[in-house]
């Protein structure tokens, strides 16, 4: 990095030092190697403020679940850092959510509980197939966006309009994202979303709901 990376932009660096960080969005994802956040969305350095954990789970703000470095980061983002949208993001393919249908290693203490984060959005079903795993993955982002709005900083932006909550659902093995659309409560492509060169659907405060 040094030698290669660091000389094309040393300027750029600088300024992040000199002026700090102004990142406009925080970005919640899962921290499975396959999903690289900068290669995402196309940000540089600055861009984005990250959280990362298994599953891309929001934690509840009462901290009944006890401290959490991924609360923090949400307090810090929208109260210190003032950012302006905050993503979501699931996948397919996921561990954790295959993990909801299936047993959990004894010892896996911490991962079990954690694992709760993601329960009610799991289906009915012994044995997920494809369809159903895809589904619960997209609900789990929808399930996250529900437990932000619980966050007393974050529901007063996103009701006074500075602050917008996404949901999206990175499909791995297509290389494409479906963004979540409160309007219809599915998830969409994206080209699909700005066809009409709407704004990629968003979170409002009332308009979020686990759909089925």
């Amino acid at each position: 990095f040094h030698t290669d990376a660091f000389p094309q932009h040393p300027s750029h660096f600088r300024l992040l030092v000199d002026d700090g960080q102004h990142p406009m969005t925080l970005f919640i994802g899962c921290s499975d190697s396959r999903i690289v956040p900068y290669l995402l969305t196309g940000a540089g350095p600055g861009e984005l403020f990250l959280v990362r954990n298994v599953g891309a789970f929001v934690p509840p703000h009462d901290q009944s679940q006890g401290f959490h470095g991924t609360a923090a980061a949400i307090e810090f983002a929208v109260l210190n850092l003032q950012v302006k949208r905050i993503v979501v993001c699931g996948h397919s393919h996921c561990g954790a959510i295959r993990a909801l249908y299936g047993e959990v290693p004894a010892e896996a203490k911490n991962l079990s509980r954690w694992l709760e984060l993601g329960r009610d959005a799991a289906l009915p079903v012994a044995e997920p197939g494809p369809e159903a795993l895809r589904r619960t993955e997209q609900r789990a982002v929808v399930l996250q966006l529900e437990r932000l709005m619980d966050y007393p900083m974050v529901r007063e932006r996103v009701e006074a309009g500075t602050l917008a909550l996404h949901g999206w659902h990175y499909v791995i093995e297509d290389g494409r994202i479906l963004v979540f659309d409160v309007d219809t409560g599915e998830f969409v492509p994206t080209d699909v979303a700005l066809a009409g060169q709407q704004p990629a659907p968003q979170v409002g405060p009332g308009r979020v709901a686990v759909h089925a």
